[in-house]
């Protein structure tokens, strides 16, 4: 997902960003699905995190229905989600 990862920053391909760094498992995937809540379908939210159960636990809110994992990155201890809901 590395090529969808980099068009997306160029272009801002996102709506909303939410920045959990520094916090665990499970508070960055229960913020995001608050903020994701009062998103509209067809936004894309940006959570940038450091928690390295965040790689395991985005893919798995995104199997939830109304969620897509757009692109994922992880750089250095840094791993970011573009989540589009999508009902």
């Amino acid at each position: 997902m590395g090529n969808a990862a980099e068009k997306l920053n160029q272009e801002k391909g996102y709506h909303e960003l939410l920045d959990v760094t520094g916090l665990s498992c499970p508070l960055p995937v229960l913020k995001s699905k608050a903020q994701l809540a009062k998103m509209e379908v067809g936004q894309v939210l940006k959570v940038i995190a450091t928690h390295p159960d965040s790689q395991k636990e985005f893919p798995s809110l995104c199997r939830l229905p109304g969620l897509e994992l757009v692109a994922t990155t992880a750089d250095d201890g840094i791993y970011t989600f573009w989540v589009q809901k999508t009902l």
